[in-house]
């Protein structure tokens, strides 16, 4: 997915701008960028592969070079960023997080219509996403209505950053999918899409940006462009996997929802008697302490991963390093494994292949049960909106894969059926799944008791990935 950062001050800033970017490596791991823009109005930008090395040690030979009171960061999977770009309305920078499915239509247009004759190429062989971005945004007279087309010809998300002359555009996807803050110091204004951010920066909370809300960010004032609208389809796996505990989205903390998302899941399941309930790192934690909570059963973190070095596995491009990384940064605790009846809290089930290695691992030291319980629904479909996972298709998932199992003669199972948890073939998909896994027992999330455990509106919440289906049709 990826995350941005920008901050806009009367004073030199690239140390804010620096932790502030920092703060959405959790995001994404593949390209980090800085640009600032200097005291002679110039915009001075750096890009690296974080692939292997944190953005952090990237970066902090950098600083000195990137002096400046205003500047955009980001951390992204897949596109250099940011991109400067010479237009009508003067040099600027733009950073954007999404996804576009409908990328090859906007080339084509641009080029029949002569609005540009040439992209670059990234170094998948795919065309930066964020030049075309800029491409739209170029075909109109002003950034505001520039942005505002942009958001209406894309089909899939985008949030974006822009900074030009001093100043800062930010907008949030058209539809809210994921989330953008604007936060306030001393002399000073900062946008991010992780309101975290801001705890350690000696920065407040200012604004919750709605969906498709522009805003225009000086160092004392933030001016609204374009008002938000109504309709919101807001990612629901910020709180299941991809937030940090500490942030906050539409009024609802991670942490807070992960705890009572695991109370409810006790509440709703099999109530199994263990020696500890155990929380897979770090996204399972908030979920297994809630479910202990509940369940009265101690927590105990029979797993421990190992932080400084290992990113999050779900980001490497290539299967064997997501298992690689999968591995190698979760330490087991053999006194807390070796003879003992556990219970596991996982956010989701993608491929299947991670925790089958994990519970095989955990029976290898000698654990007497392994039980999964899994934070969200089974994922039926691909993510058309936030590249949620590295699935190059919905047969990917380990569902559709046992689904294909279940009926091999259908070329065209009905995926819905699948989704009732009180169905005969919701019961035989999930039983498939555990015989693949190794589990002792495995249970799912509802639907309602995710969207219980979040609280918002249920028509705010994006479930695409779980149900299939869009209320505005933008995949």
């Amino acid at each position: 997915m990826g995350g941005f950062f920008g901050i806009v001050s009367n004073r030199e800033s690239s140390r804010i701008l620096y932790y502030g970017t920092d703060y959405h490596s959790h995001l994404g791991s593949k390209r980090g960028g800085l640009a600032v823009t200097n005291e002679n109005g110039r915009i001075n930008t750096t890009i690296h592969d974080i692939t292997t090395t944190q953005f952090r040690a990237k970066f902090e030979n950098d600083l000195p070079k990137l002096k400046g009171n205003c500047g955009i960061g980001i951390i992204s999977d897949y596109d250099d960023q940011p991109l400067t770009i010479h237009s009508r309305h003067g040099t600027y920078s733009i950073v954007t997080v999404g996804k576009i499915n409908n990328l090859d239509e906007l080339v084509e247009n641009a080029f029949n219509n002569h609005h540009s004759g040439h992209f670059l190429e990234m170094s998948g062989g795919i065309i930066n996403p964020t030049e075309v971005i800029g491409t739209l945004i170029n075909q109109k007279p002003s950034f505001k209505e520039g942005i505002q087309y942009a958001l209406s010809k894309i089909k899939g998300s985008c949030s974006l950053l822009i900074m030009c002359n001093g100043t800062l555009y930010a907008a949030r996807d058209r539809y809210g999918r994921t989330p953008v803050f604007v936060g306030q110091g001393e002399g000073c204004t900062a946008v991010t899409m992780e309101d975290a951010a801001f705890l350690n920066l000696g920065l407040k909370m200012g604004m919750e940006l709605g969906p498709g809300q522009i805003v225009k960010l000086t160092p004392n004032s933030i001016m609204e462009v374009s008002p938000a609208h109504k309709e919101m389809q807001i990612c629901a796996f910020f709180w299941v996997y991809y937030g940090y505990p500490s942030s906050t989205y539409e009024g609802r903390n991670t942490e807070v929802v992960r705890c009572k998302n695991g109370e409810i899941m006790y509440e709703q399941g099999q109530k199994t008697p263990v020696d500890y309930v155990c929380g897979v790192p770090d996204s399972g934690v908030g979920h297994a302490i809630g479910y202990s909570n509940a369940s009265k059963e101690p927590y105990g973190r029979a797993l421990v991963k190992y932080t400084p070095t290992w990113s999050r596995s779900f980001m490497p491009p290539e299967q064997f390093l997501r298992d690689l990384v999968a591995k190698m940064k979760l330490i087991p605790v053999e006194e807390l494994i070796k003879s003992h009846k556990l219970l596991f809290c996982d956010d989701s089930i993608v491929r299947g292949t991670q925790l089958r290695d994990i519970i095989y691992r955990l029976m290898s030291i000698g654990a007497k049960e392994v039980h999964m319980r899994v934070a969200c629904p089974p994922l039926l479909y691909g993510c058309p909106y936030l590249n949620f996972s590295r699935a190059k298709s919905d047969f990917d998932l380990i569902t559709r894969r046992v689904i294909r199992e279940l009926e091999p003669d259908n070329l065209n199972p009905d995926i819905e059926s699948y989704q009732d948890p009180n169905g005969e073939k919701y019961q035989k998909m999930v039983e498939a799944i555990r015989q693949i896994i190794g589990a002792t027992t495995l249970e799912f999330q509802t639907l309602e008791g995710l969207l219980k455990a979040i609280d918002l509106p249920a028509e705010n919440i994006c479930t695409h990935c779980w149900t299939g289906k869009d209320p505005y049709d933008q995949k």
